[in-house]
């Protein structure tokens, strides 16, 4: 059996992918589960984080959305049988491949997969379903009557973000990053209230939010990164596309929540004056915090079990791309690595 990894030689130098052999393996530990893969989901190695939390390796396990067959179950496990269909994301921790054609996992990272559901969507889906309930349900909560501003909203995350709070009811406005993707957001039903087009870098966001609110501002913001500094320290076109954090202080409602993927964020005293004026608050979307404490896990499997049951009643619509098959796994992982992809990329088995 193969399974692919990913090796960086050195900081900052960027990751290069290998396939690996692998022996036969044992029979499941107790609470283990013996899957056998059908789809995995690619997305990116967040090696900085590997390394903070001491889980750095020299061969790191690429592939951790994963949908499959229950082959074989350990003695202790209770939510699954032999041919059970499972979805779940493999721990950072893990010693497993996803793109490997037969694994082990704890029986506690799966849920059942919803027959209705392909391998190749449920794999492709529940982590941006994840990181979309994260923010909408436990950072902020999303409900009728409020204003969602979700940026680049035609990214597979954005996507689903945007169903998830039209789902609760909110009134949701969205950018676009080209032309393609302001068609494909204005094609969204139920529509969305507000296409912002900011394939141009002419347009205000923060004008345009406060126009389609009547000057109130938004409840809820939901970043994809911000600019930090002035446009000289950055690369033009990838900054081009990015709001500046002013802008989005600006266009927060009293009360307001900004959640962000800025890890490096830096807010400065007139910042946080605006912030405290308004009584908002910053939260900042980490989805691996679910599996990084055990605490959450009841939680945690509820939510997977939500995402599947939204991806089988036709709430959630993941943008996926082809099912690629998993000799191209190593080229297609390289464009993720690279954050080149614009759809979810799923490896199917």
């Amino acid at each position: 059996m193969k399974a692919l990894f990913g090796q960086q030689n050195s900081p900052g130098e960027e990751m290069t992918f290998v396939f690996q052999e692998r022996e036969n393996l044992p029979p499941p530990g107790d609470h283990e589960v013996k899957v056998q893969v059908r789809a995995c989901a690619l997305s990116w190695v967040d090696t900085k984080l590997l390394s903070e939390i001491k889980l750095k390796k020299e061969l790191v396990p690429v592939g951790r959305e994963i949908s499959g067959v229950v082959l074989e179950v350990g003695s202790k496990v209770t939510f699954f049988q032999p041919d059970d269909e499972v979805v779940g994301i493999l721990p950072l921790d893990s010693e497993e491949s996803g793109l490997c054609e037969v694994i082990l996992v704890h029986e506690h990272y799966l849920v059942q997969k919803p027959e209705k559901v392909c391998w190749a969507a449920a794999a492709g889906t529940v982590r941006d379903g994840l990181r979309a309930y994260t923010a909408l349900h436990y950072l902020a909560q999303a409900s009728p009557g409020t204003t969602v501003l979700v940026l680049d909203g035609a990214s597979p995350f954005g996507t689903i973000a945007v169903q998830l709070a039209q789902h609760r009811g909110a009134k949701v406005v969205c950018t676009a990053h080209s032309l393609e993707d302001k068609q494909f957001l204005e094609r969204l039903r139920p529509p969305v209230a507000r296409v912002i087009d900011m394939a141009h870098g002419k347009i205000d966001v923060a004008e345009s939010c406060l126009e389609e609110t009547g000057g109130l501002g938004v409840d809820i913001v939901l970043d994809a990164g911000v600019k930090l500094y002035s446009a000289e320290d950055e690369s033009a076109s990838k900054s081009q596309l990015l709001p500046h954090k002013h802008d989005i202080i600006t266009l927060l409602g009293v009360g307001g929540h900004w959640i962000t993927t800025e890890k490096n964020l830096q807010l400065d005293p007139p910042d946080s004056h605006s912030l405290f004026l308004k009584g908002a608050t910053v939260s900042f979307l980490n989805d691996e915090i679910w599996n990084l404490s055990n605490v959450q896990q009841g939680k945690y499997l509820s939510i997977l079990e939500d995402i599947m049951e939204k991806l089988s009643s036709g709430v959630f619509r993941p943008q996926l791309d082809e099912p690629i098959p998993l000799y191209e796994a190593k080229v297609s992982m390289e464009i993720v690595q690279k954050n080149q992809a614009r759809k979810r990329q799923v490896i199917q088995f």
